[in-house]
């Protein structure tokens, strides 16, 4: 079984490509021998567990149940990723189970979203199953069950292990494929002992090394995206099988007119088009108002109403120092993004009423909505943590308004 792992040479094509992939896994050998490594069924976990088995690791490949797949509801394969999570630990020769993570799952994460939804906020699930599931629950398992030394993931990230013991979040340097951002509340005890063997790869490198491996099972399988319960169906028709509806209206933001209908605020997110049947105006939404159930709209994709600049935020997760407050200076430049495939934006954070952070953008951004999180970076690529959105500030429209009222009462 473990013929793959001895007969590729580390002079070939693929691993030179993926050499400084593998320099982290050397580095830390001297504090780590047994690490864990959480196997999806997909390509970036199988190699990464290569590349561990191959760096000299004691490695075991654990495979994640966290929705129940039997669901009526489900669209989840779970049994074909577990199955090919296996396959892929036999290849390599390495030992394979599984842990049920249903109940923390749905108590921790996938009904506190529901709840945010019917709130009116933008939760983001990805981000909080990290810090409670994969980087909390499963870190505390692989260390009670198999005495693991460290645990290790697919994700495109990087540790940069400082002098003192601590360690850095950096962002992976393929760009597309970074995922930091879904790693800024993860906290640094369980940082300080997890491995991200791809963090200096692509993702064409682990697609390449994976086939030349002779893992084409999961070299050419379609990539999993989003959450996989909601599958093919639209998300507002898999929200509505758990949140009760709730009608309200889609009022135009500059005329106050009524523009159509919804079923509650819980299905939608500022920025998202609404399409409302005999208009010519493409119509996004501007604002949501849980309590009434009503959402403004505005007309037109760029629509000064879509875009913000200023937020507060609540407490904040630092993932080693704190950029401001708690002894750190009171405020700070650094890089905001608040969807992970936006290009970061300039911004300055202050500290904020009840512990939570005022931040400024130094230009307005479109779609920013309370719930998600803005996560902070500096300009080597460090994430420095994040913070749940709680409030936006005016938007570029009701500013604009406010000058114009302002200039017409002087004059």
């Amino acid at each position: 079984a473990s013929t793959i792992v001895r007969h590729v040479s580390p002079g070939s094509l693929q691993l030179r490509g993926l050499r400084r992939a593998r320099s982290e896994p050397r580095r830390m050998a001297w504090r780590f021998r047994k690490v864990v490594c959480g196997m999806s069924g997909g390509v970036d976990s199988s190699v990464a567990a290569f590349l561990l088995r191959k760096s000299g690791y004691d490695v075991t490949g654990v495979f994640m149940r966290n929705w129940d797949p039997h669901d009526a509801d489900s669209h989840c394969d779970l049994d074909a990723d577990e199955t090919d999570a296996k396959w892929v630990c036999d290849t390599l020769g390495i030992p394979f189970t599984t842990v049920d993570f249903v109940k923390p799952y749905w108590h921790n994460v996938f009904s506190p979203m529901l709840q945010e939804y019917q709130d009116g906020l933008t939760p983001n699930p990805d981000i909080m199953c990290n810090r409670v599931i994969k980087f909390g629950a499963f870190h505390r398992h692989a260390v009670k069950r198999f005495g693991a030394d460290a645990v290790a993931t697919g994700h495109y990230a990087r540790i940069r292990n400082l002098p003192d013991g601590s360690v850095e979040l950096l962002q992976g340097v393929d760009p597309v494929k970074d995922q930091s951002f879904f790693l800024s509340q993860v906290g640094q005890a369980a940082l300080q002992r997890t491995l991200f063997p791809l963090g200096e790869a692509t993702k064409g490198q682990v697609k390449a090394l994976a086939r030349s491996l002779g893992l084409h099972r999961v070299a050419d399988k379609k990539e999993s995206m989003g959450m996989c319960f909601i599958g093919k169906q639209d998300f507002q028709s898999f929200v509505e099988k758990y949140v009760e509806p709730k009608r309200g209206t889609f009022v135009d933001i500059e005329t106050g007119k009524v523009v159509g209908s919804h079923s509650g605020v819980h299905a939608w997110t500022l920025g998202q088009r609404c399409r409302l049947g005999g208009l010519r105006s493409a119509y996004f939404v501007a604002r949501l108002c849980p309590i009434t159930q009503q959402i403004l709209v505005a007309s037109g994709w760029d629509h000064p109403a879509l875009r913000w600049r200023e937020m507060r935020t609540g407490a904040p997760h630092w993932i080693r120092l704190p950029l401001v407050g708690g002894g750190g200076p009171p405020s700070a430049r650094c890089l905001f993004k608040s969807q992970h495939l936006d290009p970061p934006v300039p911004c300055t954070v202050a500290e904020g009423p009840d512990g939570g952070l005022a931040v400024l953008l130094d230009h307005h951004k479109r779609a920013i909505s309370p719930g998600q999180f803005a996560v902070f970076y500096g300009e080597d690529s460090q994430c420095f943590g994040s913070a749940k959105i709680t409030e936006l500030g005016p938007s570029l429209y009701e500013e604009q308004r406010s000058f114009h009222s302002t200039a017409r009462s002087k004059g």
